[in-house]
């Protein structure tokens, strides 16, 4: 009796972990999102046409849509123009939450501090349980946050800690740098997302982060540069995920410039074909982005010894100049290499040598996903030459590492 008894409990086991993974949510697609969404007004069929237009792939939906019916509308659109949406929880119990194709999660809670994570965990667990598969979206503090905000923990404890006591299945925080002469937070910025990095990495789950597109305060109105330097730079790292803040330009005192990629009239601003040009590129990246794992982040200065600073990168040597470069496997063995321009304000042309054979170096296409022959840009040149504009990535691909 003993022995059917055993293999009851290990099968019990084993399906109820098989049955916890299912309820897990799984990213389908490369996360090109945003802040502040639309008003379901008269114009709401043509406010989601504009997203998906601009190359967007999911929406933030809580600022819209704060009702069933809202929400149920706000659902509708997002399958007709096919955009993902986390949308509000308008209230309802978990077990009355829309389930539809278009719907990626709920919105639970944006920079909690420690105090109400077991809260969060409860109501993580709750949606989980009634909606196997969609996200309990919590968005956390940047590591400029305030102490007493982050329970007066460093930073990476903090975040360990949500994610101990969360549990979560997509670890988001929203970091805005400075792009300013006397203000440079560039540096602050990668500082931030190498906790990201590390802290995804060890849970086995996907980062997201929101990043600057608007001025107000003391940041300056981000140009389109700036806004590819925040992108790429986040991909580098690791993120799976990236979202603009704002989209629909806030009501109230804190931003009185304007400045968001719509204005409160609806009118476009410039960022809206800057973000469409960039989101273009990205989402074309996405299919590959998703099945890459981080292996390291590099970063080389003008001044620093290249072979030295990107050992291990996948990149043997490259001419002077400010780059930063993310490493990947790809799920197939393959390594990845994210080449980036760490200037957001001149492009860059350096010579590149991978550490790979001559030929065997492919890059994704920005334009439709697909790899290809590496394309020297400037032939007539020796080495291969790479053209990057201003804070732009280029993603590439070298056969795996022999054993």
């Amino acid at each position: 009796m003993v022995w059917p008894l055993r293999v009851s409990f290990w099968l019990l086991l084993t399906l109820l972990a098989a049955r916890a993974s299912d309820a897990r949510f799984v990213q389908d697609r490369i996360g090109i999102g945003l802040w502040s969404d639309p008003p379901l007004d008269q114009q709401a069929d043509a406010h989601y046409a504009s997203i998906a237009e601009a190359n967007f792939s999911f929406v933030i939906g809580n600022f819209g849509a704060s009702t069933p019916a809202g929400v149920a509308k706000q659902l509708s659109l997002g399958e007709k123009y096919g955009l993902k949406i986390i949308v509000s929880t308008a209230g309802l119990p978990h077990n009355q939450l829309p389930t539809n194709a278009a719907c990626w999660g709920y919105y639970v809670a944006d920079e909690p501090g420690p105090g109400a994570f077991a809260g969060l965990r409860q109501t993580a667990d709750s949606l989980r349980a009634a909606r196997p598969g969609k996200l309990a979206f919590i968005n956390m503090l940047p590591d400029y946050a305030p102490a007493w905000a982050l329970g007066n923990e460093a930073y990476p404890e903090f975040m360990g800690r949500f994610i101990r006591e969360v549990g979560p299945d997509v670890l988001s925080m929203d970091h805005y740098p400075h792009f300013l002469p006397q203000a440079d937070g560039r540096a602050a910025y990668c500082r931030n997302l190498q906790v990201m990095r590390e802290k995804s990495l060890a849970a086995n789950i996907p980062f997201w982060n929101f990043f600057n597109t608007m001025p107000y305060g003391d940041h300056s109105d981000p140009t389109e540069a700036q806004l590819r330097w925040q992108i790429y730079t986040s991909l580098a790292y690791g993120a799976k995920g990236v979202m603009y803040f704002c989209y629909w330009t806030p009501a109230g005192n804190e931003f009185p410039k304007g400045g968001a990629i719509i204005t409160r009239a609806g009118k476009r601003t410039r960022h809206f074909e800057e973000a469409k040009r960039i989101n273009g590129a990205v989402k074309s990246l996405g299919p590959t982005l998703l099945m890459l794992k981080s292996t390291g982040v590099f970063r080389v200065g003008p001044r620093d010894d290249a072979a030295t600073a990107l050992q291990g990168s996948g990149v043997a040597s490259i001419s002077p100049g400010d780059y930063l470069v993310g490493a990947f496997r790809r799920s197939d063995g393959m390594r990845a290499v994210l080449l980036n321009n760490y200037e957001f304000a001149y492009s860059a042309w350096p010579t590149v040598t991978f550490d790979a054979p001559e030929g065997s170096v492919l890059e994704i296409s920005p334009v439709d996903g697909k790899e290809m022959k590496v394309a020297d840009d400037s032939p007539d040149m020796p080495g291969l030459q790479v053209s990057l504009d201003a804070g732009q990535g280029r993603l590439f691909l070298l056969p795996a590492e022999k054993k």
